[in-house]
């Protein structure tokens, strides 16, 4: 018989693994629920057609796309927006805005398996839809901060950029769409002589490459700087100005932003104003990011709306939180093995086993038919807490004999005090 493996890219995810990217996506739940976020939960398979719109060139290369038994073209979907930009011209079309909407689950791209990077990976997605003013881009990049606040992960810091510094610059060139964005995909994999190379005038040339050196230690003093390097551009000097707006809410409030990058630009297509990534020192890829998209639900058939969002590696937050030696999900609740002695008093023994369920305490019933030391043994392997075991003499009395299993101790313990005694 043949071994099965997964398919390259995908991965079983087993025990403390699994429970690590439970639990930050329990805490992102908890992020969504403390900022009024609503959950939303989208399929995985998508058209084609809606997720080609505006994903961008990288992402449309490394699309799962096939065709479905109908002859259509489906594709699982790489990311979320596309799928909550959808839902918002229909299902919630006639919602008030602003929309706040919360997602969690996997998403897939053909990316070259490595460190932090997986076919199949996890994603908690925010997107705050209808307003366009600063305060709701500061909300994305705080509800960030405070996500990996709760995780405990220490030493992250924020990048920003500004899609309108950029575009106004080339715009001054009237440089068509598809270039742009082809120059945009070169500046996010830092290829800038490639990016350079597409500019259509040296004037162009010079004037990205100048833009690239303008970044220092202080965010604000790089924003004085872009905003004296882009006079005259109309287009940019706003996008600066949005930029300083936004910089001013969210560093009062505690958000560690550590660059302001000029000629940072992000893969998708789709992005309109302030963009951002996060990172921390123990990984060199971002461990989250997004930004303002002021013009994707139009392009799907809803009225100009303006929306910002994010989206955070669970993935790759649990690998740095991991190289911190921070164990979310690790937290261990008591656990119980009910065993009854003979087969006479299975009955009473699941019984038992039920009412200490009911009572939150986690039980495994002995469905394996073994011996009682061979049961306990088995049990202490699996870092069983407890052992309930369920005899003639103390059930005669309502009461059972509790060991517990690491001290090697036991005591008869009446039925009725049980779950309380275990919780204690």
């Amino acid at each position: 018989m043949p071994t099965f493996q997964t398919v390259r890219g995908m991965r079983d995810l087993l025990d403390q693994e699994a429970q690590a990217l439970t639990g930050i996506i329990s805490k992102a739940r908890e992020t969504a629920l403390l900022y009024g976020y609503r959950e939303v939960i989208t399929p995985v398979v998508e058209s084609f057609e809606l997720l080609n719109a505006k994903a961008g060139e990288e992402i449309r290369k490394r699309m799962f796309i096939f065709k479905d038994l109908g002859d259509r073209n489906v594709a699982l979907r790489p990311e979320f927006t596309a799928s909550i930009a959808r839902i918002t011209t229909t299902a919630l079309k006639n919602e008030p805005k602003p929309l706040r909407l919360f997602s969690a689950g996997s998403v897939y791209r053909y990316d070259e398996p490595q460190r932090g990077r997986f076919r199949e990976f996890w994603q908690s997605n925010f997107e705050l839809i209808g307003s366009n003013r600063p305060e709701a881009d500061a909300e994305i990049l705080l509800l960030t901060d405070s996500f990996l606040k709760s995780l405990g992960l220490r030493g992250f810091a924020f990048k920003l950029g500004h899609m309108g510094v950029l575009r106004g610059i080339l715009g001054e060139e009237d440089m068509d769409e598809k270039t742009q964005n082809a120059i945009f995909q070169r500046m996010d994999k830092k290829e800038y002589q490639e990016a350079f190379k597409l500019a259509p005038t040296e004037r162009c040339r010079r004037v990205l490459e100048g833009l690239l050196q303008l970044r220092s230690d202080d965010c604000f003093e790089t924003v004085e700087k872009i905003k004296c390097y882009v006079a005259g551009n109309e287009r940019a000097r706003v996008a600066v100005e949005n930029l300083d707006d936004i910089l001013k809410l969210v560093v009062a409030n505690g958000c560690p932003v550590k660059v302001v990058e000029p000629g940072f630009a992000r893969g998708l297509e789709y992005y309109t104003g302030m963009i951002f990534e996060v990172y921390t020192p123990e990984l060199d890829i971002a461990l989250g990011g997004g930004g303002r998209y002021d013009k994707l639900i139009e392009l799907f058939g809803g009225e100009p709306t303006p929306a910002v969002g994010c989206a955070h590696g669970i993935d790759r937050v649990a690998l740095a939180l991991q190289a911190q030696e921070n164990k979310v999900g690790d937290e261990r609740e008591k656990r119980v093995l009910v065993f009854a002695v003979n087969d006479a008093l299975k009955v009473e023994a699941l019984k038992i086993a039920q009412s200490l369920r009911q009572s939150g305490v986690i039980v495994e019933f002995e469905v394996m038919g073994r011996r009682m030391a061979k049961a306990l043994e088995d049990a202490d392997k699996r870092r069983v807490d407890y052992a309930v075991i369920v005899g003639e003499r103390e059930l005669k009395e309502d009461a059972v004999m509790l060991r517990n299993l690491a001290k090697r101790e036991q005591n008869v313990v009446p039925v009725k005090e049980l779950a309380e005694k275990i919780n204690s």
